[in-house]
């Protein structure tokens, strides 16, 4: 059994996206706390969450794509 190349590289690279996501999300949560009286709180807040949410999502997702990369076998071979 081997590993797929390619799925691991899709997996990497949703891990990537994962990371940057992580940051940006939590930053943006931080801005839109500190000025809750701006015209923007709601719109931000949103998006903010929205992100961090996609952070936890994107990271299953490309630890899931690895692990088939790995463990999981070619049926077509």
């Amino acid at each position: 059994m081997k590993t797929d190349k390619e799925v691991l590289r899709k997996g990497l690279k949703y891990l990537a996206i994962t990371v940057l996501m992580m940051f940006a999300g939590p930053s943006l949560l931080y801005v839109a706390f500190s000025n809750p009286e701006k015209p923007l709180y709601i719109p931000l807040l949103i998006v903010s969450l929205l992100i961090c949410a996609g952070a936890i999502i994107m990271g299953f997702k490309g630890i899931r794509t690895i692990m088939d990369s790995m463990f999981k076998s070619n049926l077509e071979d």
